[in-house]
């Protein structure tokens, strides 16, 4: 990625700190809104597994980048920090997309939380997540060497809910596949980008 100097015309350059699983999400609302100015840059998905390493990475994106854009975003819901996030955010004054986890903002809060209510033990899925179900899902629990363990981590869940980003026959096919060898039945949710288009939209309106 180029380092963009400040800039005093035109858009406000805008770099995005995004979790690596949003990579593909940022850039397809970037091109379909020509927002030429925007950049990312991303911290590991597998980061989600270890979510105390994420508020000190961000921190450090932060401070790396100040000097050379405008505004930063950060495409991160709280993912398991507890608060940690929202409190270096506060300290570096930098916002971030509302929500938990990106389940809430690609669903949407009031979707999401309705899901919920419907079901609480659902066990998530999105595109990254189907594309990657076996490393992050499968050996990122150790079910590839310890598949008796499978009960223990999903016994309590009753189903599997596909939040789709892009609708594609072969991730449904993939997310049917993923359900069946955690024996839970699959659902099915479109919810494209809107909720990450809003979110960078909060940039390019102070543009």
């Amino acid at each position: 990625m180029t380092s963009p100097s400040k800039q005093t015309d035109g858009p406000r350059s805008t770099l995005v700190i995004a979790c690596g699983a949003l990579a593909r999400e940022f850039l397809a609302v970037k091109t379909a809104n020509g927002w030429d100015h925007m950049e990312v840059t991303c911290l590991p998905a597998i980061w989600h597994n270890y979510p105390q390493k994420i508020p000190d990475g961000i921190r450090r994106k932060i401070r790396a980048n100040r000097a050379k854009y405008d505004e930063i975003l950060v495409l991160y819901g709280d993912c398991g920090t507890g608060g940690l996030l929202d409190a270096v955010l506060a300290e570096e004054g930098v916002e971030r997309i509302d929500g938990p986890h990106c389940y809430s903002f690609f669903a949407g809060a009031d979707v999401f939380d309705r899901m919920q209510e419907e079901e609480i033990g659902t066990f998530y899925l999105t595109d990254f997540l189907v594309r990657h179900f076996d490393r992050f899902v499968i050996k990122g629990l150790k079910l590839d060497v310890h598949p008796q363990l499978l009960p223990m981590y999903f016994g309590h869940y009753k189903r599997v809910m596909f939040l789709v980003q892009f609708p594609d026959p072969v991730l449904e096919s993939k997310a049917k596949a993923a359900a069946e060898r955690l024996g839970l039945p699959l659902e099915v949710h479109y919810t494209g980008l809107t909720g990450v288009e809003r979110f960078l939209e909060t940039g390019q309106a102070r543009t």
